[in-house]
């Protein structure tokens, strides 16, 4: 079995770094349109997601999220490192997992982690379509702060125009640390 470099563990979660042996859970949420609805990217085939892995094994930004009672790997949160003493959040979780709290367990235990290191501020973006993502980041009491009106574009039409999207940026305090 492969050596894995947990990062922080929660009543039913382990979230660690990735490793090779996680292609075919990573593949299992990476290649369904649903998960990836809101992503700058489109639904993976099992080749793209194997070159994905390379790179979230070598990045310390991609942590993956296991649960504790079968090992399986069921999404991933990013802390994306900014300037400022900031991070940057973001989720994906394999469908089949969705509304059992486990992103909900996952964030509030990385950011407890980045508030006790000095982080001051972690904000995410979010497609406002994204119900349940806003909705998790105001339940982890983050704030909105802005709505973005047709700031970014993943994808083209048929035409060659950029299909427009509208952002929401929500952010959290450090509450430990004095302005």
């Amino acid at each position: 079995m492969e050596s894995i470099n947990v990062i922080v563990e929660t009543e039913r979660l382990i979230l660690r770094r990735y490793a090779e042996g996680d292609a075919q859970d990573l593949y299992e949420y990476l290649s369904n349109p649903e998960v990836v609805k809101y992503e700058p990217y489109k639904p993976m085939d099992m080749d793209e997601v194997k070159s994905n892995l390379a790179w979230r094994i070598s990045t310390d930004e991609m942590i993956a999220v296991e649960l504790k009672s079968s090992h399986k790997m069921i999404g991933n949160v990013y802390l994306g490192k900014r300037e400022f003493d900031a991070l940057e959040m973001g989720y994906v979780f394999n469908q089949d997992y969705w509304g059992k709290g486990y992103a909900k367990e996952s964030c509030m235990a990385l950011i407890g982690q980045a508030f006790s290191s000095g982080i001051h501020r972690i904000f995410a973006e979010c497609d406002p379509q994204n119900q349940g993502s806003w909705r998790l980041l105001e339940s982890l009491g983050f704030e909105r702060e802005a709505f973005l009106k047709q700031n970014v574009y993943f994808w083209k039409d048929d035409d060659n125009k950029p299909l427009w999207k509208d952002t929401y940026i929500y952010a959290r305090l450090n509450p430990h640390m004095e302005r």
